[in-house]
């Protein structure tokens, strides 16, 4: 599912790639343009955040997604409570002194990065036409609706598709049990229910 941040991280993300073709030497901007960058930087730092954030969490969710595998089949079932508990806890300490680190430091790279492919990309004029754009009522409005409309999508998504696309997760789970010696869980089984 998209973020709420979903548009300006995605602008973010966007010009964050095209740092990679900015030139080391550009001529010096004007007093006015800079301000109409450093705006567009303010506008962009939930954006900026989330790219931080995405970069962090990314490979804890890889680590805990493995973690979890090896929860069921190498940890005793009596302990598999307590491990998740510690594991849990080691993932949040990580995320809580990751987080921030990422976060200030993206924030403090912006200028440098994203603010000098604006500068040398966009004239004055561009600049001033992506602001008025960034702050009009019309664009925040458009942004607040962005969960309900993703939410919308997603229930029509799922409704429409679930006759389609369940045979085939059935028969991925059975050509993966078969695979790994395992018993297939049944289409209806309460393994398949729990992961709707």
């Amino acid at each position: 599912m998209l973020n709420r941040n979903f548009v300006p991280t995605t602008l973010c993300a966007t010009l964050l790639a095209l740092c990679v073709t900015a030139q080391a030497q550009t001529p010096p901007s004007s007093p006015a343009k800079k301000e109409l960058i450093a705006k567009i930087l303010q506008l962009q730092q939930p954006g900026i955040e989330a790219v931080a954030r995405n970069l962090v969490e990314q490979p804890a969710a890889q680590m805990m997604q493995a973690a979890g595998a090896a929860l069921r089949t190498q940890v005793p079932a009596d302990k598999r409570e307590a491990t998740a508990t510690a594991i849990n806890s080691d993932l949040k300490k990580y995320a809580d002194e990751a987080i921030p680190l990422a976060r200030d430091r993206a924030i403090k790279l912006a200028p440098s990065t994203i603010g000098a492919v604006l500068d040398e990309k966009m004239t004055e004029d561009e600049l001033k036409q992506v602001l008025a754009i960034m702050e009009s009522a019309a664009f925040a409005k458009y942004q607040k609706l962005q969960p309900e409309m993703q939410q919308a999508l997603t229930a029509k998504l799922v409704a429409e598709t679930r006759p389609l696309i369940e045979p085939k997760i059935n028969a991925l789970d059975q050509s993966v049990a078969k695979r790994l010696g395992l018993e297939a869980p049944a289409a209806g089984s309460p393994a398949r229910a729990a992961s709707k």
